[in-house]
């Protein structure tokens, strides 16, 4: 499907055309789709509290109503279960804290490869609470295997809680969700499945997973930021992080981001209704980028580009490669001169660049974790985009490397 507008315009000026930068970096933040810009400013305009009761108190409430029935949908839930929060991060910490509070987790069983929002808080939590706490690597391939999750669980003290990311954010490699989850509850456990990578990219149905907490983003799928939500598949007592008001199921107490809402859920019905089309179409511009930047690089020459990955079953739109001898922030530096925005597979914290935690699980050496970038496509991504990304890469590899 056609993109419906592009994050960047194309300026027009007297000597013509001059092409804007091009943004490949959904993975961090998707542009704000036109759907959700106008449920944003719809909500603007609500004059209300969705809690009060009068007249325009419901009106309010019909919209984070209808936003809640969007998500839910996107994700194959019932709208009731649908936790609105501040984002990805709030989810996981709430799902975290339910496990173990009120689902009585005595041990986390956790993917080394998922995201800070999931690996930090059960650290932190392990180490408060006095819990075991067992980090499982990925393979070669990116994928956990099911057999190290359930040799885990078969150690850790009952019930656990296990943590299986659906699909990884730096290599887009989609994780054995659902096979984990039958494992896990057959010793009694309880999952907990990021899916704000995947959510609005591949299908995303609770049910077929099995997960008990399922976590989501507005921002990685063309929503506002600042929204999010924990997806639950049975009835929880509340566990709030912050005490106060009975909103959202006593679980997130507060007024409502009511704007964020409703962005977040025109953004999941948009995402939703164009699946069938943008994820072959983002498969098949990503597939040419990972085509022109190999021919330009083969592994017979002197240097070679190695995409991390790569043969497992990935996000149509994600692209993770490294190049041998070049670090991924100087890339990232350089390609956005080029006009090229993407991002390192390094996280950069205070000034200190790490290698990726991501990568280094999947055994790749700590080298190789420094020199990996990722490309993220999305809805308004153009073949034009794609040639441009490849050409400004290539020339760097050339220049850099030769």
């Amino acid at each position: 499907m056609a993109p419906q507008t592009a994050p960047v315009s194309t300026v027009e000026t007297m000597a013509g055309p001059i092409a804007g930068p091009v943004y490949l970096d959904y993975n961090a933040t998707a542009p704000l789709r036109p759907e959700a810009k106008a449920a944003v400013l719809e909500a603007l305009a609500a004059p209300a509290n969705p809690s009060s009761v009068h007249r325009f108190g419901r009106a309010a409430r019909a919209l984070a109503s209808r936003a809640r029935a969007q998500v839910a949908a996107l994700v194959g839930a019932e709208p009731k279960r649908v936790v609105f929060t501040s984002g990805g991060t709030e989810a996981n910490n709430l799902a975290l804290r339910l496990a173990i509070r009120q689902g009585g987790a005595k041990s986390l069983v956790v993917a080394a490869i998922e995201h800070d929002s999931v690996l930090r808080p059960a650290r932190l939590l392990a180490a408060e609470l006095g819990l075991p706490l067992r980090e499982v690597p990925a393979g070669s391939d990116g994928i956990v295997p099911p057999a190290a999750m359930a040799a885990a669980l078969d150690q850790a003290p009952r019930p656990a809680l296990v943590a299986l990311m659906l699909a990884n954010n730096e290599t887009g490699a989609i994780q054995p969700v659902a096979e984990v989850t039958r494992l896990a509850h057959a010793a009694g456990a309880l999952v907990l499945t990021d899916a704000v990578q995947a959510a609005g990219k591949i299908p995303v149905d609770l049910a077929a997973l099995g997960c008990d907490f399922l976590t989501l983003s507005a921002h990685k799928l063309g929503g506002p930021t600042g929204a999010g939500a924990l997806v639950l598949r049975d009835d929880w007592t509340p566990a709030p992080l912050i005490a106060g008001g009975g909103q959202e199921l006593g679980m997130r107490a507060g007024t409502e981001n009511l704007s964020g809402i409703a962005g977040f859920g025109a953004a999941a019905e948009a995402a939703r209704l164009a699946l069938p089309m943008e994820a072959p179409r983002l498969a098949t511009l990503r597939d040419r980028l990972q085509g022109l930047m190999l021919a330009a690089c083969p592994k017979a020459a002197i240097y070679g580009a190695v995409v991390h990955g790569g043969v497992a079953a990935r996000l149509p739109n994600t692209l993770c490669i490294g190049l041998p001898g070049l670090p991924a922030e100087t890339q990232v530096m350089a390609l956005d001169l080029a006009g090229v925005a993407v991002s390192a597979g390094s996280a950069c914290s205070s000034g200190k660049v790490t290698p990726s935690h991501v990568l280094t699980a999947m055994g790749l050496p700590e080298q190789a974790a420094r020199e990996a970038l990722r490309f993220s496509l999305g809805w308004a991504t153009t073949p034009e985009d794609i040639e441009r990304a490849a050409a400004a890469w290539i020339a760097l590899a050339d220049r850099k490397l030769k």
